[in-house]
């Protein structure tokens, strides 16, 4: 086990900011979709988080650790809640701006970017610690294929919404 903090500090106060935050903006945003497709949304961050954080960072690879220690404790679990309201604010602005399919490139583009710059905070503030020769850049192609996905599914819903209304 490795011990990088036992102080509450930063990585709990970008855990908690970032919670509040998050969860405050979806009760604020006016409501755009239904509960089930809200929650789903919501969901789809979680899991992602979840999925990428249990595949990248455990053995075999083991590529960092997240917030205080190595071993998985319950910030962990708070810092992956925290990516429901970044998903369904994804789908959100995408719904509200209604792009084109064409543009859905510069869409996912400028996602992994502005990913990539949320995890280069949440460096600054020790709540990832990478090690194995993990960098920042490596997160950004994950972020890709993550917004890649998301979009199918955003497009799912809605072909199948407008095969319901038809």
């Amino acid at each position: 086990m490795i011990v990088y903090d036992t102080r509450f500090n930063a990585n709990e106060w970008f855990v908690i900011v970032g919670f509040c935050i998050g969860y405050g903006m979806l009760f604020l945003l006016p409501r755009r979709f239904s509960y089930k497709i809200t929650l789903l949304f919501i969901i789809c961050g979680i899991y992602s988080g979840f999925f990428y954080d249990h595949s990248l960072s455990v053995e075999p690879k083991d590529f960092y650790d997240v917030n205080d220690t190595s071993l998985y404790q319950p910030w962990d679990f708070l810092s992956y809640l925290m990516y429901g309201p970044l998903s369904y604010l994804f789908f959100y602005i995408w719904d509200c701006v209604r792009f084109k399919f064409r543009f859905a490139p510069l869409y996912i583009f400028a996602w992994g970017l502005v990913a990539v710059a949320f995890e280069k905070f949440a460096i600054v503030c020790h709540v990832f610690h990478y090690k194995n020769g993990y960098r920042l850049a490596y997160s950004f192609p994950i972020y890709l294929l993550t917004y890649s996905i998301w979009s199918a599914l955003y497009y799912y819903f809605k072909v199948r919404q407008a095969n319901a209304k038809a």
